[in-house]
Parts: structure tokens; C-alpha cells; sequence
């Protein structure tokens, strides 16, 4: 095999690789023979059939199938020895090939930048505290007595607030639909819970009594074929019951599994507290990423950023429809796709070169996720589908694509605690609210801040042929926004 390195530009090589027709033939021989060790032909006993027969017969077939694996074979031991490590699968295209001539093909590839992480001690970031207020604590209790309320059936007809239990049929078009039917189900009255002006039309209802409900679905309901349409329900009322209320006492704490309301109490709190702290941590991450931007600015494969860049553009559009879909109000001012377009690529750009960053650091301090967290990970995903969580293991491990999406964060967040480790972290307790508006403000104003997600690279010639990054836009709505 003669290897000839045609361009370098940047992160792109070309190469020119000639594969001898000597070594095609020795190929082709070898599998011919490998067939003819269990073909049966008319004639001929098994493992005689001659070379020539076998070639006449199956040569055309063998011939594509040896060019294929021959590619593929020197493909990857031209980059070994040019000791390149490819950001994406490289484009192969035959540029001459006759039978009993030399194979001549043209390998392009991006290759993966040299990176030298910062050292990473000479970091300086500040860690939110938050303090708890008391009156959220208090409203958390509320909201748990609310949840524990028990009911009681009445002799009247149902009021705000109270509890129907009712069987119902629901119909679009006088045609039932899947998931539009119930029997014995529980709702509060003003709850909110249903489909809008489905409750209020409860209101009055007695045990006994038949009601037809009428209400439309809004345009932006789960079920496309339901969306925007008008329901008929048939309901029967089968019981009004009316909630009793549920004091803050030692009561509310035995409901929950706890002794004393100062041990609910005190759970809560802390609850609330580590809900906030993990605010707190992404703002943290969100800062260090900035940092880590504004000190890294290697090149980074353009193969890679177009892939990132097109996951962002149908994110945009599909969120575009999902508005108009939705009769949300457009943009005072038009929107300009090529401003647009510009500025989400350099977004796709900062994504990937942070993914290739973290899986760069990961990758030199021999990070990774374990099976078990691995397996610890999914079984916390099944339990979020009581009664399908079998169905839900099964899907990821018949799925290793969906794996990576479990693996990717967790390879991300392992990398980012290491830099934190060994960077000048220190700590301030705010008021919650000073939190909170700092996250409103990231939010309003920056959309750089959430890096592509770096993939752990699992050996050397995954992470090669991946890239070691996977970018997966995370922002719920995408809008034009200023980028720091």
C-alpha cells in the first residue's frame, strides 16, 4: 500500500492511496476459496469446485465485497500511520480501478485539533450559597397538607373545590377517542388539572345526575389529532365528596412517614436547599464554561460544527412551527435567517470546541462512567414510567445511541467536578432571590451558555471516530438573542 498525502489545510488532510492490484487478486483468491470450502454445485463435490468456476460464478459479487473491506482496511491503517486521529468517518472516494489494475482512492478526513487545556489552578470562581427563606418552607408544608387532604362524601350538589368522582366517554366527531374514556376517576373542581372549561361545567353536578360536557382542546395539547378540536364528553356522576382540611401538625408529618411536624419541617428545607444548590451548581458550570471559552481558541472541524450547527437550525424551526401551530404572536421585528444563521453557528462552534475540551481532559486523566453508573442511571430513568419499567430498559439496551445520551452528561459533569476540584472555588451565601435573578437573567441574555455534550470516549478508536463529542442543543426556545 502507498500512501501520498495530496492537501493539508488546516484540520483537513487529503490522501492518495494505491492498493496493488497484486494485493486486490491475493483478496479476491482467498475468498473465492473460503466459498468454495461449502458451495455445492451440480457436478462437483463439496469443497472441489474449481477456482475458475468459483470465479466465473461468484467473482463479480466477491470483487465488490473485497474492494469494500480492502477500503475499509487501509482506510484505518492509513490513519494509523499517519498516527491522525479523524474528528468524523472519512469520505472515500475510487478514483481508478480496473480488474488486474492497481486500486487508486482519494481519503478526506477532518482530523482532531491538538489541544493543551489551561492549567486549570489558575481558575477563580465563586460558588452561590443559597439561604432558605422560612415562608417558602412554609408554603412547601401548605402545598404537601393540600396534597394529603381527605375527602368525605356529601348529600349535595358539587361546589368549587370539591371532589367529583365520574365515568366519562369522551367523542371528537361523534367518534371516540383513545385515551377519552374513564371510569371512577377522581377530580377536583378547580383544580386545573383537566381540559379547560371541563371542570366549571362540574360545578352543580349531583351524585346520579348525567351531564354532557362540550370544551375544545387548546391548540397546543400533547395529542396533535386532538389539538384545537371540539370534545363532547358524556359524564356520570357517581359520587360529590368534599375535601376536609388537612392541618400543619404532627398529623401532616405521620401521613408522609415522619413522627413529628419538626422533622418534616427540617426535611423539607433541606430538600428545597439542595434543589436550589443544584441552581446554583449550573450557574457555577455555566460560569466555568465562559472562562474556559474565553481561554481555548484552537480550531475546531467544520464537519462537526455543521452537525451541531443543524441540530440547532431544526430545533429553531421546529419551534417556529410549534408557535404559529400554537397562534402565539409573532416577533415585532422580522427575524433575518442569515443574522440568525450566523449567530447559532457561532453557538454550534463554542459547543463543539468545549465538547472537544472536556473529552480532551477526560481523555488525558483517564475519566470515565462505569457500567454501574451506567446501569444506576437507567434504573433511575425506568422509575420515572411506573409499570413500564421493563419496557423502558429494554429500549436503551437494545438502543446504544439512546445509551449515549444517558452517558454523555454524566462523562460531562465527572469532567467539569474535576476542574472544580483543582480550580480556586469559594463560597458566598445569597438570598434565594439574588439566585434566582441571576438565572434570569443568563437565560434572557446569553445562549452560550450550555456546551455541546462531550461523550466519554470509550478507547481510543471510539473516540476517534466519534469525535468524542456529541453537541445536543438543550434550550427549550430558541430566540435571537445577544451572545456574550
Amino acid at each position: 500500500m502507498q500512501i501520498t498525502e495530496t492537501t493539508t489545510e488546516g484540520l483537513k488532510r487529503e490522501f492518495k492511496v494505491v492498493i496493488p492490484a497484486a494485493d486486490i487478486e491475493q483478496r479476491v483468491t482467498s475468498r473465492l476459496s473460503e466459498i468454495g470450502r461449502t458451495v455445492r454445485l451440480p457436478g462437483f463435490r463439496p469443497g472441489k469446485v474449481p477456482l475458475t468456476v468459483l470465479r466465473k460464478r461468484y467473482g463479480s459479487a466477491v470483487m465488490g465485497e473485497v474492494l469494500e473491506r480492502a477500503v475499509n482496511d487501509t482506510s484505518g491503517e492509513a490513519l494509523r500511520e499517519q498516527n491522525l486521529r479523524p474528528a468524523l468517518q472519512p469520505k472515500v472516494e475510487i478514483t481508478n480501478f480496473n480488474e488486474g489494475t492497481d486500486l487508486e482512492f482519494k481519503l478526506a478526513v477532518e482530523v482532531l485539533p491538538d489541544i493543551q487545556p489551561m492549567d486549570f489552578t489558575d481558575l477563580k470562581l465563586e460558588r452561590l450559597k443559597p439561604e432558605v427563606p422560612e415562608e417558602e418552607v412554609q408554603q412547601a408544608l401548605e402545598r404537601m397538607a393540600k396534597q394529603q387532604r381527605k375527602s368525605e362524601p356529601v348529600e349535595r350538589a358539587a361546589a368549587t373545590g370539591d371532589v367529583v368522582v365520574i365515568d366519562f366517554k369522551g367523542s371528537v366527531d361523534g367518534k371516540e377517542f383513545p385515551g377519552g374514556n374513564a371510569e371512577g376517576y377522581s377530580l377536583e373542581l378547580s383544580s386545573g388539572s383537566f381540559i379547560p372549561g371541563f371542570e366549571e361545567q362540574m360545578v352543580g353536578a349531583k351524585a346520579g345526575e348525567t351531564r354532557t360536557v362540550s370544551v375544545t382542546f387548546p391548540a397546543d395539547y400533547g395529542a396533535a389529532d386532538l389539538a384545537g378540536k371540539a370534545a363532547s364528553f358524556e359524564v356520570k356522576v357517581k359520587e360529590v365528596r368534599a375535601l376536609q382540611a388537612q392541618p400543619i401538625d404532627d398529623t401532616l408529618a405521620q401521613a408522609v412517614g415522619m413522627e413529628k411536624i419538626d422533622e418534616l419541617r427540617q426535611s423539607v428545607s433541606e430538600q428545597i436547599e439542595r434543589n436550589y444548590e443544584e441552581l446554583a451548581r449550573q450557574r457555577l458550570k455555566r460560569t466555568l464554561l465562559d472562562l474556559l471559552a474565553e481561554r481555548h481558541k484552537f480550531a475546531v472541524p467544520e464537519g462537526m460544527v455543521d452537525i451541531e450547527f443543524g441540530a440547532i437550525w431544526r430545533q429553531f424551526e421546529q419551534e417556529r412551527v410549534r408557535q404559529k401551530s400554537a397562534g402565539e404572536p409573532e416577533a415585532e421585528e422580522p427575524i433575518n435567517e442569515e443574522e440568525l444563521k450566523t449567530e447559532y453557528r457561532g453557538i454550534a462552534e463554542r459547543r463543539v470546541r468545549l465538547g472537544l475540551l472536556l473529552a480532551e481532559v477526560g481523555r488525558n486523566h483517564n475519566i470515565s462512567v462505569t457500567a454501574e453508573e451506567i446501569n444506576r442511571a437507567l434504573t433511575e430513568r425506568a422509575r420515572q414510567f411506573p409499570g413500564q419499567e421493563r419496557r423502558v430498559i429494554d429500549y436503551y439496551r437494545n438502543h446504544p445511541e439512546a445509551i449515549d445520551q444517558i452517558r454523555a452528561p454524566m462523562f460531562e459533569d465527572k469532567v467539569i467536578d474535576f476542574i472544580l476540584e483543582r480550580a480556586e472555588v469559594t463560597e458566598r451565601r445569597v438570598p434565594v432571590g439574588e439566585l434566582l435573578k441571576d438565572e434570569e437573567e443568563d437565560a434572557g441574555e446569553s445562549e452560550t451558555a450550555v456546551p455541546a455534550e462531550a461523550k466519554e470516549p470509550a478507547g481510543e478508536e471510539k473516540a476517534e471516530e466519534a469525535g468524542a463529542v456529541e453537541a445536543a442543543p438543550k434550550t427549550g426556545r430558541l430566540k435571537k438573542k445577544k451572545q456574550s
